[in-house]
C-alpha cells in the first residue's frame, strides 16, 4: 500500500521538475574573427607555409633532450603551476556545487519516546520522516543557466591554467637560450681579456724600449680593465640564469643539461609553420579562455532575466509514525503530504530590471575582451612573422662583419708589432671586434628568441583540448 501513494507523489513532482530545462539566456553566437583572414606579406614577411597549423607537442619544437628533461621536471614541480591545478579543481568543484541547486535535497529525521507507568501500561512512539523542503521549481531557467555560467567559468579556468602551462614552457626554453648567449658572451670576455692583457704586456715591453709613450700603456690599461669587468658582470648573469632556471623548474637541477652556445640551442629548435589562416589563433588558451568568460557573461543574463518572474517553491514529506513499536510499519502509519507556495516582488524600485541591463553591460564587455584578445594575438603573431623574415639576413650581416672585424683586428695589430700602426688604431681595432663579436651573439639569441616566441604566440601546445566540467 505504500509504494502507489509514493508513485504518487512523484508522479506530481516531475513535470514541474521537466519544466526546469527552459532558459532565459540568448542564444550564444561566437562573434566574427576581428583579424584579416590571413597574415601579412611582404619583404618582411617571406612566404609562409600554406598549411594549417599543426597539433604540436612541445618536444616537437624543442628537440633538445636536455631541454625536454628540464621542461618535464619544471611541469611537475613549478609552484605557478600547481596553483593552476587547484585552481581548476576549485572552478570544476564548483560547479558541482551551482548544480545541486537544480536538484532537491532530501532529508530524514526520527523520533521517539517512551512513556512507563507503574504496571503493565508501558508505551512507544516512534516516527521516521523524509522529504523535500524548500525546493525552488527552475520554471525560467534560473538556476540551469547558473549551472552553465560556472561551467564556461570552469572551462576558461582550465583555459588559463593551459596558459600557465604554455608560458611555463616558453619561457624555460628562453631561459635555456639566455643561458647559452651568456655563455658565449662570457667566452668572448675571457679571450678580450687575455688578449689585452698581452696588449698591455706588449706595450709595457716598447715602453721600457723607449718604443712607446706611457698614454698607450694606460689605453691598452683601460682596455684590460673594461674586458674584467665585463668577465665579471658575465658571471653575474651566469649565476643569475642558473637561478631563472632553478625557479622555473621549481626544484634543483642538474647542471649538466645547460647548453654550451646559443648555436647549440638553434641546432635543436624547430621552426613552427605559420599558416595563412588566422583561425589558428582561435585555439590559443588566452583567447579560448576570453571566449569562454563571454558564454559565462551571456548565461549571467539568463538568470537575471528569471529573477524577474515569481519563484515557486515545492515542499513534500513522506514518513512513518505509530503509537507502539510493533505498529510501525502498519498499513495506517504511513503518511505523505504535499505543499507549495509561490513568491513574486511586485514592486522593487526597477532593481531586477537594471540587474538584467548590468548583466547585459558585463556581457557587452566580455565581447571586447574576446575581441581584444584575438586582435593581440593577431599583432604578436604578425610581429615575430615580420622579426623571423628578417633574421636570417641579419644573421648573415652580423656574421660578415665580424670575420671583417676580426680580420681588420688581426691585420692592425701585425702592423702595430712592426711600427706601422699606432697603439689607438689596435686598441680601436680590439674593441670593435670585441662589440661586433657581442652584437653576432645577441642576433643568433634573437633567432632563438624568435622560435620560442611562435611557439608561445601561435598557441604551441594544444594537442588537448579543454573538456567540459
Amino acid at each position: 500500500m505504500i509504494r502507489p501513494r509514493i508513485l504518487k507523489l512523484t508522479l506530481l513532482t516531475l513535470p514541474a521538475m521537466a519544466l526546469a530545462a527552459c532558459s532565459m539566456a540568448p542564444k550564444y553566437v561566437q562573434p566574427a574573427l576581428p583579424a584579416p583572414a590571413s597574415w601579412p606579406v611582404g619583404d618582411a614577411y617571406l612566404t609562409q607555409s600554406e598549411a594549417n597549423l599543426p597539433l604540436v607537442s612541445y618536444t616537437e619544437i624543442f628537440r633538445d633532450p636536455r631541454l625536454q628533461k628540464l621542461i618535464e621536471q619544471a611541469l611537475v614541480n613549478n609552484r605557478d603551476l600547481r596553483t593552476a591545478a587547484a585552481n581548476v579543481a576549485a572552478a570544476r568543484a564548483q560547479v558541482r556545487v551551482t548544480r545541486a541547486d537544480q536538484i532537491p535535497a532530501l532529508g530524514v529525521t526520527a523520533s521517539g519516546t517512551r512513556t512507563a507507568v507503574n504496571g503493565p501500561g508501558d508505551s512507544t512512539a516512534l516516527s521516521l520522516k523524509g522529504g523535500i523542503s524548500s525546493f525552488e521549481i527552475d520554471f525560467f531557467g534560473k538556476y540551469a543557466s547558473a549551472t552553465q555560467a560556472q561551467r564556461d567559468t570552469a572551462v576558461a579556468t582550465e583555459a588559463d591554467a593551459r596558459t600557465v602551462r604554455l608560458g611555463l614552457v616558453a619561457d624555460l626554453a628562453q631561459a635555456w637560450a639566455n643561458y647559452a648567449a651568456d655563455n658565449d658572451l662570457l667566452k668572448i670576455a675571457e679571450a678580450t681579456a687575455a688578449n689585452a692583457e698581452r696588449s698591455v704586456t706588449l706595450t709595457g715591453a716598447r715602453l721600457k724600449g723607449g718604443v712607446a709613450p706611457r698614454t698607450d700603456l694606460r689605453q691598452a690599461e683601460q682596455v684590460l680593465e673594461t674586458a674584467k669587468g665585463d668577465l665579471a658582470a658575465q658571471k653575474t648573469a651566469l649565476a643569475q640564469d642558473v637561478n631563472a632556471i632553478r625557479l622555473l623548474v621549481g626544484a634543483d637541477f642538474d647542471e649538466s643539461l645547460l647548453p654550451a652556445s646559443v648555436d647549440e640551442v638553434n641546432a635543436q629548435l624547430a621552426v613552427l609553420p605559420a599558416g595563412t589562416s588566422s583561425q589558428v589563433l582561435l585555439r590559443r588558451p588566452d583567447v579560448v579562455e576570453a571566449e569562454y568568460q563571454l558564454r559565462a557573461a551571456n548565461a549571467d543574463i539568463g538568470v537575471a532575466r528569471a529573477e524577474l518572474f515569481p519563484s515557486i517553491s515545492l515542499t513534500t514529506l513522506l514518513g512513518f509514525a505509530s503509537g507502539s513499536l510493533s505498529s510501525l510499519f502498519d498499513k495506517g502509519a504511513f503518511s505523505a503530504s504535499a505543499g507549495g507556495d509561490a513568491s513574486w516582488s511586485i514592486f522593487n524600485a526597477g532593481g531586477k530590471a537594471a540587474n538584467v541591463d548590468v548583466s547585459k553591460a558585463k556581457r557587452d564587455a566580455a565581447l571586447a575582451t574576446y575581441e581584444k584578445s584575438i586582435q593581440t594575438a593577431f599583432s604578436e603573431v604578425a610581429d615575430a612573422l615580420a622579426d623571423q623574415g628578417t633574421l636570417d639576413e641579419r644573421l648573415r650581416a652580423a656574421s660578415a662583419y665580424t670575420n671583417a672585424a676580426a680580420d681588420t683586428a688581426r691585420l692592425t695589430e701585425a702592423s702595430y708589432k712592426q711600427g706601422i700602426s699606432s697603439s689607438l688604431d689596435n686598441l680601436d681595432a680590439q674593441r670593435s671586434l670585441y662589440t661586433a663579436r657581442k652584437q653576432e651573439i645577441a642576433v643568433r639569441l634573437a633567432v632563438a628568441s624568435n622560435r620560442v616566441t611562435l611557439y608561445r604566440v601561435l598557441g604551441g601546445d594544444q594537442a588537448t583540448a579543454p573538456q567540459q566540467p
